[in-house]
């Protein structure tokens, strides 16, 4: 049997937690870091006209929300933090704690149930919200997280 590594442990365990969510994990090797990248959708009843994130106005009939965290070496990737709702970083092929890398999975799961009922109420008009926006509350993250550290480490995937 294949030793568990941070991406087979994400990929298992996002499936388990968060399966009624559009996911994907995406490795990128020279990087040294794994994309979880997620979509919200919501019906524009009322057809109202959106601008996305690069100011193109839509009044589709669907709005499609995207968004990513970022898990990166903390020495070797490359990275712009604005283009993430997070960034958590590892120590190289240590990885992380098998119980971090639980809490990223069952936070992400309630930020994205609070994010999807928010984009529902934003699209309906029953938000005093100017700009949709997923939140990630690295206060309450690391609280969830500090759970785990002290669980055996689920090293970098070697390829």
């Amino acid at each position: 049997m294949a030793k568990e590594t941070m991406i087979s442990f994400l990929d298992q365990y996002l499936d388990k937690k968060i399966p009624d969510y559009d996911l994907a994990l995406d490795w990128d090797t020279k990087n040294h870091s794994f994309e979880l990248a997620f979509r919200l959708y919501g019906e524009n009843k009322q057809q109202i006209e959106l601008d996305d994130v690069d100011g193109v106005a839509s009044e589709e009939t669907v709005i499609e929300f995207e968004d990513a965290i970022l898990l990166a070496d903390e020495t070797k990737s490359d990275y712009e933090l604005a283009d993430y709702l997070a960034v958590i970083t590892y120590p190289g092929k240590k990885g992380l704690p098998k119980g971090v890398l639980k809490a990223i999975v069952d936070y992400l799961r309630d930020v994205l149930e609070e994010g999807q009922s928010d984009l529902l109420d934003f699209l309906a008009g029953d938000s005093q919200q100017e700009v949709f926006e997923l939140v990630w509350n690295k206060e309450q993250f690391e609280k969830l997280a500090e759970q785990g550290r002290d669980t055996p480490y689920l090293p970098y995937p070697s390829y």
